[in-house]
């Protein structure tokens, strides 16, 4: 009897699938440590959360028998951590046509709504489910990035030089990122691919590659009318209330009836090529926003599966996701309250310049306030979208295969409508480079939400799928 050797994609499968089984325990580890972003946490360094991350998954990676890898941290002057790892190439790969991947490890904040069982810091694996904040946004890329390379030599195969980024302020719009990649020139080099794995999927039952990325404009709206609480049986009638004041503001951007932006600077004309990607991947998901938990008799603001892809990917919008000013409910007195403030997060089409948009909202916001309130739009903070090359024939057919070595399916495109900072950033500086966006948030693994999940095996098939890719780049 004939034993046949093993082939490099079954290499592959087993290295990846005995290396998640010791990485779950170690991302259990990651979800307990609450380092949230330094929006969210001003005192970072004090509280030490942040250091904690970086050196649970740098220590990690330092233990991994890549040969000739270094692991770094690097930390800029009142900036946060940069975990920096170079891996030489390997079996006739080029060390001067590098590959960047990229992740991140800090975290959103707790949220409320977690089911009883479960808690932001709290990791629990139901099946196939790792739930706890971070874990797929973005706590696995450093492990599966490092992980593909290893399968990759494991297998025998070639991969160019790798450098491996993971960041810890992309949850804050990635404000550290620019000094980082400025100071980093001489090792990040040129690439000729990117790999983020920071990005969403449409189901777990192929390799999803991101086309788009949308762009946000942040703030808060501030209104000020008089500077004590009033008795509003007193004074209502006769004195505006600050809330009806920034009802008149918000409808000078946004068409409260339908959700859509007023400002030219918010909208751009949708390229044809995504309008034909959407109506191709509509058929394939159906209408995308059932996969959300809307409550009995709900409906989306767009009925046709096409239109809702290209709703959440090529719109803007408004979202008011925070408030200051306003009692809760159970402890509101009759009180015309002095001032509201109101957090905006906007929204912004892949292609719309940010700073653009950015000064033609404070400008929209600010003029002439009604009744002569006191009006401000403070804390604005923008980051670009992400629009895709052209795919290059590689790895078109690198994506196909791979995406059906680890899944069995071929890869499919969509937009996402999310923003990830990083991208948009080299999009400008590598306009040459290839980029495969892609990611283990399917619709209800609720990112940056309750009950927030990493779909293991997903992580696991991913992580073989960009080790097929490093191979097929390097062979290109």
């Amino acid at each position: 009897m004939t034993l046949t050797e093993p082939s490099p994609g079954d290499i592959i499968r087993d290295y990846a699938n005995d290396a998640w089984v010791g990485i779950v325990p170690l991302l259990h580890d990651y979800i307990a440590i609450p380092n949230v972003s330094p929006d969210f946490d001003p005192d970072w360094r004090e509280n030490g959360f942040m250091a904690q991350a970086v050196e649970l998954i740098a220590g990690w990676c330092r233990d991994r028998p890549i040969p000739g890898m270094t692991v770094g941290v690097m930390e800029l002057p009142e900036r946060t951590p940069m975990i920096v790892i170079d891996v030489p190439a390997c079996n006739g790969g080029s060390n001067d046509d590098p590959v960047l991947l990229y992740g991140h490890l800090d975290k959103q904040p707790e949220m409320e709504g977690w089911r009883d069982d479960l808690g932001p810091w709290t990791p629990v694996l139901k099946g196939d489910r790792l739930y706890g904040r971070g874990g797929a946004d973005d706590g696995y890329a450093a492990f599966a990035s490092l992980t593909a390379i290893e399968a990759t030599q494991a297998a025998g195969g070639a991969h160019n030089r790798c450098v491996v980024l993971i960041e810890a302020s992309e949850e804050s719009g990635s404000p550290d990122l620019p000094a980082y990649i400025e100071a980093l020139a001489d090792t990040i080099s040129t690439p000729s691919l990117v790999v983020c794995l920071d990005s969403g999927c449409v189901d777990y039952e192929r390799m999803w590659v991101t086309t788009s990325l949308r762009g946000m404009v942040m703030g808060t709206l501030a209104v000020d009318i008089v500077t004590d609480g009033l008795h509003s049986g007193d004074v209502s009638g006769m004195i505006p209330s600050s809330f009806r004041i920034l009802r008149l503001l918000l409808d000078r951007v946004e068409d409260s009836a339908t959700g859509a932006m007023l400002l030219p600077e918010l909208i751009v004309e949708i390229p044809p090529g995504r309008i034909a990607e959407a109506n191709d991947t509509a058929p394939l998901v159906g209408a995308y926003a059932d996969n959300y938990p809307l409550v009995a008799g709900a409906r989306a603001t767009v009925a046709d599966p096409a239109g809702q892809l290209l709703a959440r990917t090529w719109h803007g919008t408004l979202s008011v996701v925070g408030a200051d000013g306003l009692p809760p409910t159970n402890r509101a007195g009759n009180v015309l309250r002095p001032s509201t403030s109101l957090k905006l997060s906007f929204r912004l089409p892949p292609t719309a310049d940010p700073k653009a948009a950015a000064a033609a909202i404070t400008a929209a916001l600010e003029a002439d306030p009604p009744y002569g309130a006191r009006v401000s739009f403070s804390n604005v903070d923008g980051a670009p979208g992400w629009d895709a090359p052209a795919t290059e024939p590689w790895l078109a057919d690198a994506l196909d295969a791979a995406s059906a070595a680890a899944f069995g399916q071929p890869a499919r495109n969509f937009g996402e409508g999310g923003s990830i900072p990083f991208m948009g950033m080299l999009g400008e500086k590598f306009p040459k480079a290839q980029f495969v966006i892609t990611g283990v948030l399917g619709p209800d693994a609720n990112a940056h939400g309750p009950n927030e999940y990493l779909h293991v095996p997903t992580a696991c098939r991913l992580t073989m799928a960009v080790a097929h890719i490093l191979s097929a780049h390097a062979a290109r």
